[in-house]
C-alpha cells in the first residue's frame, strides 16, 4: 500500500483518502472472480432497487460471511490491503479513533461497467434507512480505464480517473455526493 495524492481543485480538505494497493495482482484475481461467476452476476441495483435510469452495471453482491469460503481467497487478500489503507486514513484523521472504534463491512459489490454504462445519478452511500449506519465508503478500481468512467465528486469539482489498484476511502455522507461518468471504451471493474 502506497499513499497517493489526489490534487483537489481548492485548498480545503476533501477527506477522500487515496492509496495504490500492492500487489496489483489482487485486482486481477477479483476481476477473474467476477468473470468466472456468471451465475452470481445481476444487473446493477442501487439503494432504491433496480433502475437503469440510476445505475447501469453488472454486479455481484458479496456478503462478508462469504469471504472465508473456499474460492473466495481474493476477497480476504483484498480486505487485508483495504484495512492497511483504513489504518493510514485514521492516522491522518485521529479524531476517528474515538468515534469509530468498531467498524464492520456490510455486503459489498464487485462491479463491471461496459461502454455507455455508469452510475448516472449524483448519490451518496448513506441516503435511505437501510444505509443509515454507514460511516465510510470505499472503492478500488480494478483496472485502468482510458476513456471515460471517472468518478466525479460534485461538491469538490473533483474527477478521479480509474487506475488499477487506486483505492479511495471517503465519508458516506451527503458531503461526498458523487456519480460515475459514462464509460466510453473498454470495461471498468470496481469493488
Amino acid at each position: 500500500m502506497k499513499k497517493v495524492t489526489i490534487n483537489p481543485n481548492n485548498l480545503n480538505p476533501n477527506f477522500i483518502g487515496s492509496w495504490a494497493i500492492e500487489p496489483v495482482s489482487i485486482c486481477e484475481d477479483l476481476i477473474n472472480y467476477f468473470e468466472f461467476n456468471l451465475a452470481r452476476q445481476k444487473t446493477g441495483r442501487a439503494g432504491g432497487g433496480f433502475n437503469l435510469n440510476t445505475k447501469d452495471s453488472m454486479d455481484i453482491m458479496v456478503n462478508p460471511k462469504e469471504i472465508i469460503l473456499p474460492g473466495n481467497e481474493a476477497f480476504k487478500a483484498y480486505f487485508e490491503k483495504l484495512f492497511e489503507c483504513y489504518k493510514n486514513y485514521v492516522e491522518e484523521w485521529p479524531f476517528l479513533k474515538d468515534i469509530a472504534r468498531k467498524l464492520e463491512i456490510g455486503s459489498f459489490n464487485l462491479q463491471r461497467y461496459k461502454p455507455g454504462q455508469h452510475f448516472k445519478t449524483i448519490h451518496t452511500e448513506r441516503t435511505i434507512l437501510e444505509t443509515s449506519h454507514r460511516v465510510f465508503a470505499f472503492m478500488t478500481y480494478l483496472n485502468d480505464v482510458e476513456e471515460g468512467g471517472s468518478t466525479y465528486f460534485n461538491h469538490y469539482d473533483l474527477e478521479i480517473q480509474p487506475r488499477k489498484g487506486l483505492t479511495l476511502i471517503w465519508p458516506a455522507e451527503w458531503t461526498h455526493a458523487h456519480r460515475g461518468n459514462i464509460l466510453k471504451a473498454g470495461s471498468k471493474y470496481i469493488i
